[in-house]
């Protein structure tokens, strides 16, 4: 069998386990503390929703990755105490739901796992016959730099109003650096979102213990504009920003039609940045006690975009381009629809767009505006020479403010 086929039925393999997989969380356990980039020893969950509700088998695995999320040279057993492999075994099915499901979650580090050592890290999650299922990234750091970041307002005229320019310090008395440019790598990260982020920098200038980086364009990100939003937290009752519900085997969620406006002005809107938490008011415990609901997205346009596909997008999928979440184009109601099973909670999303030569963008719809309020996280890797790994030795993060 060919080398291409053999990864093509990987790939339709792959994507028809995840069909049933939902509700994929990997957080600490503060209450709406999203990022999985963390102080090395904070306990992190992992939790997904299989709605095959058949009480499978799932292990996770953790592998050691480099800056750029390559397998770096770490064998388990020099960035791991125990086992980089184990059993989920916190598994309990659904209650009093009309969608069944059986919810699965393991904190790390637990009595088998104690991560080591900072770092990037990949966490797979493996079926019987250690397919991968999905994988979900995560950092530890420790605190052995400080970092100032500042975020503002662009500088380059033909941005001005669109969008916003990041520059920070990196301060490192307590480790020597020789070569900053062999041995420090840096990643700026809006929102928490791996699809979009800037590396492959070098500082502008140097102190002693400190490095600084103050460029003009090339730390420049698009704003983008505040998330929509809706709140599903009672499935039978219509809920914010939800129009309509209707109960089949399941209940349906109807959602105020966006309408496109490609002049639109920017208008603040208090979110959380894409993010999404599962919530119910109608139950003890949200992790196995809310429901599942079809929710209906409609994005109301003159007429259907030519060159570009749309897609529902947010951390509800990773912030991915994929089939389930393509909207599709209703000629008789001139809007762009997709309807997708979510389960009950509190959901940020925008939507994106794909073009034919398959670049996509997340500011055709919604527009692109200075003002938008970002969270931008600065993560310092550093591998000194003769090392065989990079740590991460420091992390920071900024916020835009137009008031300042």
């Amino acid at each position: 069998m060919s080398q291409k086929l053999i990864l093509c039925l990987l790939f339709i393999s792959t994507s028809f386990f995840s069909q049933n997989i939902k509700s994929i969380q990997l957080r600490p356990l503060q209450e709406n503390n999203f990022s999985a980039i963390v102080p090395l020893g904070t306990p992190l969950e992992i939790s997904f929703d299989d709605l095959d509700a058949d009480s499978k088998d799932y292990q996770y695995k953790i592998e050691h990755m480099t800056h750029d999320w390559k397998s770096s040279r770490l064998s388990s057993s020099q960035f791991i105490d125990g086992f980089d492999q184990n059993t989920i075994v916190n598994v309990s099915n659904s209650f009093n739901t009309l969608q069944n499901y059986t919810h699965y979650s393991v904190r790390i580090p637990n009595i088998n796992t104690v991560i080591t050592k900072s770092g990037n890290y990949l966490l797979s999650i493996l079926n019987t016959d250690d397919d991968v299922i999905f994988t979900r990234r995560f950092v530890l750091y420790e605190p052995s730099t400080t970092v100032g970041v500042t975020v503002e307002r662009s500088r380059d005229s033909r941005t001005l109003n669109t969008q916003q320019t990041i520059e920070f310090i990196i301060n490192h008395p307590k480790i020597k650096i020789n070569n900053p440019a062999q041995e420090v790598h840096v990643v700026i990260l809006k929102n928490n979102n791996w699809e979009e982020k800037i590396t492959n920098l070098q500082p502008t200038f140097f102190r002693p213990n400190q490095l600084s980086y103050t460029y003009t364009n090339k730390t420049n990100f698009w704003g983008g504009n505040e998330y929509l939003n809706f709140d599903n937290k009672y499935l039978r009752n219509n809920s914010f920003n939800i129009v309509k519900i209707v109960k089949k085997d399941i209940f349906h969620h109807y959602l105020y039609p966006f309408e496109f406006n490609p002049f639109r002005k920017y208008s603040y809107n208090p979110d959380i940045n894409g993010q999404f938490v599962i919530r119910t008011l109608e139950a003890n415990d949200s992790k196995t006690e809310a429901d599942y609901a079809m929710i209906h997205f409609t994005l109301s346009v003159e007429e259907a975009f030519s060159d570009k596909e749309v897609y529902v997008y947010g951390a509800f999928n990773d912030f991915k381009i994929t089939d389930e979440n393509k909207m599709y184009f209703d000629l008789e109601e001139r809007a762009f629809k997709a309807n997708i099973l979510l389960k009950q909670g509190f959901y940020n999303y925008t939507f994106a767009t794909k073009e034919t030569n398959g670049n996509s963008n997340t500011n055709d719809v919604n527009g692109s505006f200075y003002e938008t309020e970002n969270e931008y996280t600065v993560i310092v890797y550093y591998k000194p020479f003769g090392s065989f790994f990079e740590r991460v030795v420091g992390v920071g993060t900024g916020f835009f403010d137009q008031n300042r």
